[in-house]
């Protein structure tokens, strides 16, 4: 059995974005994303996905990034082919509709979803312009007593009851 310590912190329907965070840190983890179009693809990441510009070395890289801990760098280069490898990102329940509707104004049919996953998380898949599949992900609250909180427990993760 799984052990996990201390109870799941549940999250809730009207859960509000941290925002975006600015300040630097030693990043513990970023992918590193070549693009065809700079311009374009920056452009996307930031009406499309809501990130911002950290710092642009012009013809070199873009520094981008959302929630602490949620960078991208965007450099140029040709795009690796399709994979199924994604990106995910954390956002909030209330976030989810107009990022999907923000980047399929900027690129029509880019997104697909949001979908109910078996992991409680409700999840938009977005394929940037240079091909990155880029999931925003957000938490789904646990009913305690519903089959999400059941399964949690039987692998040993406590749900707790009110």
């Amino acid at each position: 059995m799984n052990e996990f310590r201390g109870p799941v912190p549940t999250p809730a329907y009207d859960a509000v974005s941290p925002g975006n965070y600015l300040g630097f840190y030693g990043m513990p983890m970023f992918p590193i994303v070549p693009t065809a179009d700079l311009d374009v693809s920056t452009d996307f990441w930031l009406r499309g996905l809501g990130f911002d510009n950290l710092f642009t070395l012009p013809g070199e890289i873009v520094h981008l990034r959302r929630w602490a801990f949620q960078d991208v760098l965007l450099r140029p280069g040709t795009p690796a082919g399709p994979s199924e490898v994604r990106i995910s990102f954390s956002c909030v329940l209330s976030e989810l509709d107009e990022i999907a509707k923000r980047c399929e104004e900027i690129t029509p049919g880019c997104t697909s979803g949001p979908e109910l996953m078996p992991w409680n998380s409700r999840e938009l898949t977005v394929v940037t312009p240079e091909g990155t599949n880029v999931v925003m992900t957000a938490a789904v609250p646990i009913d305690p007593d519903g089959p999400v909180a059941e399964r949690m427990r039987a692998v040993g993760i406590d749900v707790p009851r009110p």
